[in-house]
Protein backbone atom coordinates (compact mmCIF):
# COMPACT_ATOMS: atom_id res chain seq x y z
CA UNK A 1 0.00 0.00 0.00
CA UNK A 2 1.39 3.57 -1.26
CA UNK A 3 1.68 6.48 1.24
CA UNK A 4 -0.66 8.47 0.21
CA UNK A 5 -3.02 5.27 0.38
CA UNK A 6 -2.31 4.77 3.81
CA UNK A 7 -3.02 7.56 5.18
CA UNK A 8 -6.18 7.69 2.63
CA UNK A 9 -7.36 4.68 4.47
CA UNK A 10 -6.44 5.23 7.58
CA UNK A 11 -8.44 8.73 7.77
CA UNK A 12 -11.40 6.80 6.55
CA UNK A 13 -11.48 4.08 9.13
CA UNK A 14 -11.84 6.54 11.99
CA UNK A 15 -15.41 6.58 11.09
CA UNK A 16 -18.90 4.52 10.66
CA UNK A 17 -18.94 1.26 10.13
CA UNK A 18 -15.48 1.05 8.37
CA UNK A 19 -13.62 2.03 12.16
CA UNK A 20 -13.69 -2.39 12.41
CA UNK A 21 -10.50 -2.08 9.53
CA UNK A 22 -8.63 0.53 11.88
CA UNK A 23 -9.55 -1.16 15.17
CA UNK A 24 -6.65 -3.31 16.84
CA UNK A 25 -7.58 -5.56 19.66
CA UNK A 26 -7.05 -3.19 22.70
CA UNK A 27 -4.85 -4.07 25.32
CA UNK A 28 -6.38 -3.32 28.79
CA UNK A 29 -4.83 -0.51 30.87
CA UNK A 30 -7.28 -0.58 33.72
CA UNK A 31 -6.38 -4.74 35.06
CA UNK A 32 -3.46 -5.24 36.85
CA UNK A 33 -1.12 -7.63 37.76
CA UNK A 34 -1.77 -6.80 41.55
CA UNK A 35 -5.28 -7.19 41.30
CA UNK A 36 -7.03 -7.12 44.75
CA UNK A 37 -9.80 -9.54 43.89
CA UNK A 38 -12.19 -7.92 46.50
CA UNK A 39 -12.23 -5.39 43.82
CA UNK A 40 -13.84 -7.06 40.90
CA UNK A 41 -17.66 -6.71 41.53
CA UNK A 42 -20.45 -8.88 39.85
CA UNK A 43 -23.51 -6.64 38.33
CA UNK A 44 -25.44 -10.03 39.46
CA UNK A 45 -27.11 -10.00 42.97
CA UNK A 46 -25.61 -11.93 45.26
CA UNK A 47 -28.62 -14.10 46.01
CA UNK A 48 -28.74 -15.41 42.19
CA UNK A 49 -24.45 -16.25 42.97
CA UNK A 50 -24.76 -18.09 46.14
CA UNK A 51 -27.82 -20.44 44.74
CA UNK A 52 -25.68 -20.80 41.49
CA UNK A 53 -22.50 -22.14 43.45
CA UNK A 54 -20.03 -20.11 41.58
CA UNK A 55 -17.25 -17.72 42.13
CA UNK A 56 -15.15 -16.58 39.15
CA UNK A 57 -12.86 -14.76 41.78
CA UNK A 58 -11.86 -18.05 43.34
CA UNK A 59 -9.46 -18.74 40.37
CA UNK A 60 -7.25 -15.75 41.65
CA UNK A 61 -5.75 -17.93 44.22
CA UNK A 62 -3.50 -19.42 41.57
CA UNK A 63 -2.52 -16.10 40.65
CA UNK A 64 -3.47 -13.28 38.17
CA UNK A 65 -3.49 -14.32 34.86
CA UNK A 66 -2.38 -10.75 33.15
CA UNK A 67 -1.73 -9.31 30.92
CA UNK A 68 1.37 -7.60 32.77
CA UNK A 69 3.04 -4.95 31.52
CA UNK A 70 6.72 -4.95 32.45
CA UNK A 71 7.09 -0.84 32.59
CA UNK A 72 10.43 -0.28 33.04
CA UNK A 73 12.52 3.72 33.50
CA UNK A 74 16.19 3.28 31.22
CA UNK A 75 16.50 6.87 32.34
CA UNK A 76 16.65 8.33 28.42
CA UNK A 77 13.43 6.80 28.02
CA UNK A 78 10.59 4.33 29.58
CA UNK A 79 9.17 0.95 27.74
CA UNK A 80 6.50 -0.70 28.21
CA UNK A 81 7.03 -4.75 26.98
CA UNK A 82 4.48 -7.03 25.64
CA UNK A 83 5.01 -10.58 26.48
CA UNK A 84 2.85 -12.15 23.71
CA UNK A 85 4.43 -10.18 20.67
CA UNK A 86 7.74 -9.97 22.19
CA UNK A 87 8.37 -6.40 20.91
CA UNK A 88 7.65 -3.09 23.32
CA UNK A 89 3.86 -1.88 23.34
CA UNK A 90 5.55 1.47 22.98
CA UNK A 91 8.64 3.53 24.36
CA UNK A 92 8.65 7.13 25.44
CA UNK A 93 11.58 9.22 25.06
CA UNK A 94 12.37 12.65 26.36
CA UNK A 95 14.88 14.73 24.31
CA UNK A 96 16.61 18.59 25.01
CA UNK A 97 19.35 20.97 23.23
CA UNK A 98 21.42 19.86 26.40
CA UNK A 99 21.10 16.00 26.06
CA UNK A 100 21.91 16.21 22.55
CA UNK A 101 24.59 18.18 23.03
CA UNK A 102 26.82 16.20 25.33
CA UNK A 103 28.85 13.68 23.41
CA UNK A 104 29.51 11.33 26.35
CA UNK A 105 28.95 7.98 24.90
CA UNK A 106 30.43 5.88 21.68
CA UNK A 107 28.21 3.60 19.71
CA UNK A 108 30.92 1.12 18.91
CA UNK A 109 31.10 0.56 22.74
CA UNK A 110 27.56 -0.78 23.07
CA UNK A 111 25.88 -4.37 22.45
CA UNK A 112 22.69 -5.69 21.83
CA UNK A 113 21.45 -7.78 25.01
CA UNK A 114 18.80 -9.59 26.66
CA UNK A 115 16.45 -8.12 28.97
CA UNK A 116 16.85 -10.27 31.76
CA UNK A 117 13.92 -8.18 33.74
CA UNK A 118 11.86 -10.12 31.66
CA UNK A 119 10.98 -14.04 32.03
CA UNK A 120 12.49 -16.67 29.87
CA UNK A 121 9.34 -17.47 28.95
CA UNK A 122 8.14 -14.73 27.40
CA UNK A 123 11.99 -12.96 26.79
CA UNK A 124 13.10 -11.87 23.42
CA UNK A 125 16.01 -13.49 22.68
CA UNK A 126 19.25 -12.30 20.55
CA UNK A 127 18.92 -16.14 18.48
CA UNK A 128 15.71 -15.10 17.31
CA UNK A 129 16.98 -12.32 15.20
CA UNK A 130 19.74 -14.47 13.89
CA UNK A 131 19.23 -14.94 10.18
CA UNK A 132 15.82 -13.79 10.07
CA UNK A 133 16.31 -11.19 7.33
CA UNK A 134 15.21 -8.08 9.46
CA UNK A 135 17.25 -5.40 11.24
CA UNK A 136 17.07 -5.27 15.44
CA UNK A 137 15.47 -1.98 14.92
CA UNK A 138 15.54 0.51 18.01
CA UNK A 139 12.66 2.45 19.30
CA UNK A 140 14.34 4.51 21.42
CA UNK A 141 17.46 5.79 18.90
CA UNK A 142 20.75 5.44 20.71
CA UNK A 143 21.67 8.38 18.86
CA UNK A 144 19.34 9.96 21.37
CA UNK A 145 21.23 8.99 24.37
CA UNK A 146 25.02 10.27 23.48
CA UNK A 147 24.61 12.36 26.82
CA UNK A 148 26.12 9.36 28.85
CA UNK A 149 27.47 6.01 27.56
CA UNK A 150 25.38 3.64 29.93
CA UNK A 151 22.10 5.27 28.56
CA UNK A 152 23.04 4.17 25.54
CA UNK A 153 24.15 1.39 26.90
CA UNK A 154 20.46 0.78 27.53
CA UNK A 155 19.05 1.69 23.94
CA UNK A 156 20.52 -1.77 22.78
CA UNK A 157 17.79 -3.87 25.55
CA UNK A 158 16.04 -6.05 23.03
CA UNK A 159 12.81 -4.50 25.13
CA UNK A 160 13.57 -1.62 23.26
CA UNK A 161 13.78 -3.23 19.38
CA UNK A 162 11.58 -4.70 16.95
CA UNK A 163 12.09 -6.28 13.78
CA UNK A 164 12.48 -4.12 11.32
CA UNK A 165 13.58 -4.12 7.42
CA UNK A 166 16.57 -3.01 6.67
CA UNK A 167 17.73 -1.38 3.39
CA UNK A 168 15.16 1.13 2.71
CA UNK A 169 13.36 1.37 5.86
CA UNK A 170 15.61 0.83 9.33
CA UNK A 171 19.06 2.45 7.82
CA UNK A 172 16.94 4.66 5.60
CA UNK A 173 13.85 6.36 6.06
CA UNK A 174 13.13 5.55 9.94
CA UNK A 175 16.82 6.94 10.58
CA UNK A 176 15.65 9.88 8.97
CA UNK A 177 12.93 10.13 11.20
CA UNK A 178 14.77 9.79 13.81
CA UNK A 179 16.83 12.77 12.75
CA UNK A 180 14.26 14.84 12.35
CA UNK A 181 12.70 14.44 16.09
CA UNK A 182 16.39 15.21 17.14
CA UNK A 183 16.67 18.25 14.84
CA UNK A 184 13.23 19.93 16.83
CA UNK A 185 15.24 20.62 19.69
CA UNK A 186 16.93 23.66 17.50
CA UNK A 187 13.31 24.66 18.00
CA UNK A 188 12.28 23.76 21.00
CA UNK A 189 13.67 23.32 24.58
CA UNK A 190 12.00 19.72 25.18
CA UNK A 191 10.86 16.96 22.42
CA UNK A 192 9.05 13.57 23.93
CA UNK A 193 8.35 11.14 21.78
CA UNK A 194 6.40 8.20 22.09
CA UNK A 195 7.40 5.10 18.94
CA UNK A 196 5.97 1.70 18.93
CA UNK A 197 4.66 -1.16 16.47
CA UNK A 198 1.43 -1.51 14.23
CA UNK A 199 0.01 -4.79 13.25
CA UNK A 200 -2.51 -3.23 11.24
CA UNK A 201 -5.38 -5.13 8.81
CA UNK A 202 -4.65 -5.25 5.08
CA UNK A 203 -7.64 -6.23 2.33
CA UNK A 204 -7.24 -9.77 1.25
CA UNK A 205 -8.02 -9.82 -2.80
CA UNK A 206 -9.02 -13.25 -2.65
CA UNK A 207 -12.66 -12.35 -0.58
CA UNK A 208 -12.24 -8.13 -0.18
CA UNK A 209 -12.31 -8.65 3.68
CA UNK A 210 -10.08 -7.53 6.11
CA UNK A 211 -7.31 -9.12 7.99
CA UNK A 212 -4.77 -9.08 10.25
CA UNK A 213 -1.15 -10.86 9.12
CA UNK A 214 2.20 -10.49 10.32
CA UNK A 215 5.58 -12.89 9.93
CA UNK A 216 6.85 -14.39 13.27
CA UNK A 217 10.93 -14.58 13.60
CA UNK A 218 13.02 -17.18 16.12
CA UNK A 219 13.17 -20.56 16.83
CA UNK A 220 10.64 -21.46 17.95
CA UNK A 221 8.68 -18.28 16.19
CA UNK A 222 8.97 -16.01 19.10
CA UNK A 223 8.93 -12.42 17.52
CA UNK A 224 6.08 -10.69 15.69
CA UNK A 225 7.47 -8.74 12.92
CA UNK A 226 5.32 -5.26 12.92
CA UNK A 227 3.32 -4.71 10.01
CA UNK A 228 3.87 -0.55 10.57
CA UNK A 229 5.73 1.84 13.25
CA UNK A 230 4.13 5.09 14.62
CA UNK A 231 5.61 7.93 16.17
CA UNK A 232 4.00 10.29 18.28
CA UNK A 233 5.69 13.24 18.46
CA UNK A 234 5.18 16.48 21.20
CA UNK A 235 7.06 19.58 21.87
CA UNK A 236 6.95 22.12 24.40
CA UNK A 237 9.16 25.52 25.19
CA UNK A 238 9.47 27.18 22.14
CA UNK A 239 12.91 28.69 21.72
CA UNK A 240 11.36 31.61 20.46
CA UNK A 241 8.32 33.33 21.52
CA UNK A 242 6.62 34.22 24.60
CA UNK A 243 3.64 31.25 24.61
CA UNK A 244 5.40 28.34 26.32
CA UNK A 245 1.88 26.60 27.39
CA UNK A 246 0.96 25.28 24.54
CA UNK A 247 2.20 22.21 23.16
CA UNK A 248 3.17 21.06 19.32
CA UNK A 249 1.97 17.34 17.96
CA UNK A 250 2.45 15.32 15.35
CA UNK A 251 1.60 11.69 14.31
CA UNK A 252 3.41 9.68 11.90
CA UNK A 253 2.72 5.86 10.81
CA UNK A 254 4.97 3.95 8.65
CA UNK A 255 4.78 1.06 7.02
CA UNK A 256 7.60 -1.70 7.83
CA UNK A 257 9.02 -1.81 4.41
CA UNK A 258 11.63 -0.24 2.01
CA UNK A 259 10.73 3.89 1.52
CA UNK A 260 12.05 6.22 -1.15
CA UNK A 261 13.56 8.96 0.21
CA UNK A 262 11.55 10.96 -2.47
CA UNK A 263 8.04 10.47 -0.01
CA UNK A 264 7.13 13.25 1.84
CA UNK A 265 7.00 12.69 5.39
CA UNK A 266 3.57 14.66 5.80
CA UNK A 267 2.04 11.68 3.44
CA UNK A 268 2.37 9.41 6.99
CA UNK A 269 0.98 11.82 9.24
CA UNK A 270 -2.83 11.41 10.37
CA UNK A 271 -4.90 12.72 13.20
CA UNK A 272 -4.17 11.72 16.81
CA UNK A 273 -7.10 10.52 17.79
CA UNK A 274 -7.14 8.04 14.09
CA UNK A 275 -3.38 6.64 16.51
CA UNK A 276 -5.36 6.28 19.48
CA UNK A 277 -7.85 3.85 17.49
CA UNK A 278 -5.37 1.68 16.24
CA UNK A 279 -3.38 1.41 19.17
CA UNK A 280 -5.91 1.43 22.30
CA UNK A 281 -3.91 3.90 23.98
CA UNK A 282 -4.97 7.28 25.35
CA UNK A 283 -2.75 10.31 24.04
CA UNK A 284 -2.51 13.48 24.97
CA UNK A 285 -6.22 13.47 26.50
CA UNK A 286 -5.06 15.40 29.95
CA UNK A 287 -4.11 18.61 28.27
CA UNK A 288 -6.54 21.22 26.69
CA UNK A 289 -7.40 20.53 23.12
CA UNK A 290 -6.87 24.67 22.89
CA UNK A 291 -3.49 24.48 23.86
CA UNK A 292 -2.55 21.71 21.30
CA UNK A 293 -0.94 22.90 18.30
CA UNK A 294 -0.27 21.25 14.69
CA UNK A 295 3.68 20.64 14.81
CA UNK A 296 3.58 20.56 10.67
CA UNK A 297 2.06 24.00 10.38
CA UNK A 298 5.10 25.30 12.96
CA UNK A 299 8.22 23.39 10.96
CA UNK A 300 8.63 21.63 7.52
CA UNK A 301 7.69 18.06 8.05
CA UNK A 302 10.34 16.65 5.87
CA UNK A 303 13.11 14.19 6.19
CA UNK A 304 16.60 15.18 5.79
CA UNK A 305 18.23 12.25 3.82
CA UNK A 306 21.47 11.33 5.45
CA UNK A 307 23.99 8.51 4.98
CA UNK A 308 23.33 6.17 7.55
CA UNK A 309 24.23 3.12 6.00
CA UNK A 310 28.09 2.44 7.35
CA UNK A 311 26.63 3.18 10.94
CA UNK A 312 23.99 -0.06 10.96
CA UNK A 313 26.09 -2.81 11.76
CA UNK A 314 28.68 -0.71 14.36
CA UNK A 315 26.97 -1.98 17.06
CA UNK A 316 26.78 -5.54 18.46
CA UNK A 317 29.73 -6.67 15.72
CA UNK A 318 29.93 -9.85 18.14
CA UNK A 319 26.35 -10.77 16.76
CA UNK A 320 26.22 -9.62 13.08
CA UNK A 321 22.66 -9.44 11.46
CA UNK A 322 22.46 -11.08 8.45
CA UNK A 323 24.05 -8.44 5.55
CA UNK A 324 19.92 -8.61 3.81
CA UNK A 325 16.81 -7.78 4.76
CA UNK A 326 14.11 -8.92 3.35
CA UNK A 327 11.06 -7.01 2.03
CA UNK A 328 7.28 -8.74 2.94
Amino acid sequence: MGSRGLLTGLLGLGTGSGLTFYLLTKLSSKQTPELNTATVVSNIKGEHLVSAKINPNGFFKYGFPGPKHDLQNRGEFISCYDRQTRNPYWVLEHMTPESLSMRNADRKNSYFKEDEAIPDTFRAMLKDYFRSGYDRGHLAAAADAKFSQEAMDNTFYLTNMCPQVGQGFNRDYWAHLEFFCRDLTKKYGSVRVLTGPLYLPKKDPTDGKYRVSYEVVGNPPNIAVPTHFFKLIVTEKPLIGSNTDTISVAAFVLPNEPISNETKLTDFEIPVDALERSTGLELLRAYPTNKKKALCKEVNCQIVVRDFSKKAFKSGNKQMLPTTATKK
